[in-house]
C-alpha cells in the first residue's frame, strides 16, 4: 500500500510542474492534483480502542471556472495505534467529495466539503499478521480553508468520517495541511 502511495505522490508531484506551467501562460485548468497529511483522531467506539493516529492523501479533482462547486477523488490511508499496543487499526479510504466554496471576499476561502465512498478497515498485531478486509460504506463531511500561493494552493480542513461496520460503525476526524495544483 505505500509503494503505491509514493507512486501516486511522484505522479501528483509531475502533474504538479505541469500544472504550473500552464497557469504561467494564463490559460484556465479546471483539473487539480494534490496530497494532504496530518493528525487524526478517532472518536466513539474507534476512539475507546485506540490512540490518536494520522492520515495521509492523495487527491485529483475538476473546479470549473466561475463555480463555487467542484469534485474530488481521494484515495486516503489513516492508521491508529490500538490502546496498549499490540497493532494498529488501518483504515484506507477511497472517496468521491463534492466542495462548495463559501464566497468571502478575502484571500482565504472557506468551504464545505462531503462525500461518500469505500472504506477497508483491519487491525495489524504488532507480531505480524493481520484482520480480514472488508469493504464498507462510510461517508465524510466537513470544511476548510483554501490559502493561495504561488502556482498552487494550500489548504487545512477537518472531516468526520464514519465508516459502517458490521453491527457498530468506527468514526475519526482527520485535521489535514494540504496542497493542491
Amino acid at each position: 500500500m505505500m509503494n503505491r502511495f509514493f507512486a501516486l505522490a511522484a505522479a501528483a508531484a509531475f502533474g504538479a510542474a505541469a500544472s504550473t506551467a500552464q497557469a504561467q501562460y494564463g490559460n484556465y485548468n479546471p483539473f487539480e492534483i494534490g496530497a494532504s497529511g496530518g493528525i487524526a483522531f478517532p472518536t466513539g467506539d474507534l476512539g475507546n480502542a485506540s490512540n490518536t493516529g494520522y492520515n495521509l492523501a492523495l487527491a485529483v479533482g475538476y473546479r470549473p471556472q466561475y463555480t463555487p462547486v467542484a469534485i474530488r477523488a481521494e484515495a486516503a490511508w489513516n492508521q491508529f495505534g490500538a490502546q496498549g499496543g499490540g497493532g494498529n487499526f488501518n483504515i484506507p479510504a477511497f472517496t468521491g467529495n463534492i466542495e462548495l466554496g463559501l464566497p468571502m471576499g478575502t484571500s482565504f476561502s472557506p468551504y464545505a466539503i462531503g462525500g461518500a465512498g469505500l472504506y477497508r478497515p483491519n487491525f495489524d498485531f504488532a507480531g505480524g499478521g493481520s484482520t480480514q478486509s472488508e469493504n464498507h460504506f462510510g461517508w465524510n463531511v466537513g470544511g476548510g480553508v483554501k490559502i493561495p500561493l504561488s502556482g498552487f494552493k494550500t489548504f487545512i480542513e477537518a472531516r468526520y468520517n464514519r465508516v459502517n461496520i458490521n453491527g457498530g460503525s468506527l468514526s475519526f476526524v482527520p485535521l489535514t495541511f494540504g496542497v493542491m495544483f
